[in-house]
């Protein structure tokens, strides 16, 4: 290897070991911050290096063990219900839409795609939801709005059906009396697991992420998602911190309460079933970008 390879080798390297830092110190400082005393936190910020560490957030957390627990049943469930039902609905609208001989396909695929750039709005979908469908205060409040598919999906999919599934393997088995659902899920699906591996990626990071139709659809909170949850849990924080109405020694013992850190706990219990999970799909993840890519 010459000099200029190895400097241009080095440089790189330089370049990825800065991107990576940039994705992962903001992680290491929330998790520093989340085990970080309060009081450390409000009188010199966040730091990597507290002069004070402290469990005051996970105590808190713990305190609220069941109704945290009780909470990630049901953003799992809907997660991995929500998940499974929006890849088989965004596959069958992608793989017709792969066949260059279905009639008004190109008619089709302008619909798909007007849908990302124009919606109805939060409005008539919320009266649309709640007095048509009746899903108001069930679970499907929390599935049935994901569920809708997202057109940069169908999208992906489609393209990775057009550029990778041969069209001779479909037209052996068609000539072989196979179905057009039957070519599907015997050929068409077991050569996509790259694609449906990255768009479930995707739909299940959207599912576990989701708050929004839990603030909008769900009142009742035995239904709660568990961002949801931590969301209520931190309203109610900030709320007894702003009240000063309170007894002097109701007021000690809201100060008390960890806010800041509890910030950083809530993002950290959060984002730690998505760290473990994402090294499965990983390898599938990739190879599904960039082949789902290559053309529109």
């Amino acid at each position: 290897m010459n000099k200029e390879n190895r400097a241009w080798q080095w440089s790189a390297h330089t370049v990825l070991i800065l991107f990576s830092a940039a994705c992962v110190l903001p992680f290491l400082l929330l998790v520093i911050s989340s085990v970080t005393d309060e009081n450390a936190i409000v009188q010199n910020g966040y730091t990597f290096f507290p002069d004070k560490f402290g469990l005051q957030a996970y105590d808190y957390l713990r305190q609220q063990s069941s109704l945290i627990f009780h909470a990630y049943g049901i953003t799992v469930l809907i997660t991995v219900v929500g998940t499974t039902a929006s890849l088989l609905i965004t596959s069958l609208l992608a793989y017709p839409l792969s066949r260059r001989d279905l009639p008004g396909g190109t008619a089709l695929a302008f619909i798909l795609f007007f849908t990302l750039l124009f919606n109805g709005g939060l409005v008539p979908t919320y009266l649309i939801y709640t007095q048509l469908f009746h899903i108001k205060n069930t679970l499907l409040a929390l599935i049935v709005p994901g569920l809708l598919m997202n057109g940069f999906n169908v999208l992906l999919m489609r393209t990775f059906f057009m550029t990778t599934v041969p069209v001779p393997v479909l037209e052996s088995a068609s000539m072989d009396g196979a179905g057009e659902f039957k070519m599907y899920y015997k050929i068409v699906l077991p050569l996509s697991l790259p694609i449906l591996a990255t768009v479930g990626l995707f739909q299940g990071l959207a599912y576990w992420n989701d708050w929004n139709n839990g603030l909008i659809y769900v009142t009742d909170p035995k239904l709660f998602s568990l961002q949801n949850v931590l969301n209520r849990i931190m309203s109610d924080i900030q709320f007894l911190a702003s009240n000063s109405s309170m007894s002097s020694h109701a007021s000690d013992a809201i100060a008390k309460l960890p806010s800041e850190t509890f910030r950083m706990a809530i993002a950290v219990i959060g984002v730690i079933p998505i760290l473990i999970a994402y090294p499965f799909f990983q390898k599938y993840f990739v190879k599904g970008m960039t082949i789902g890519a290559v053309k529109g």
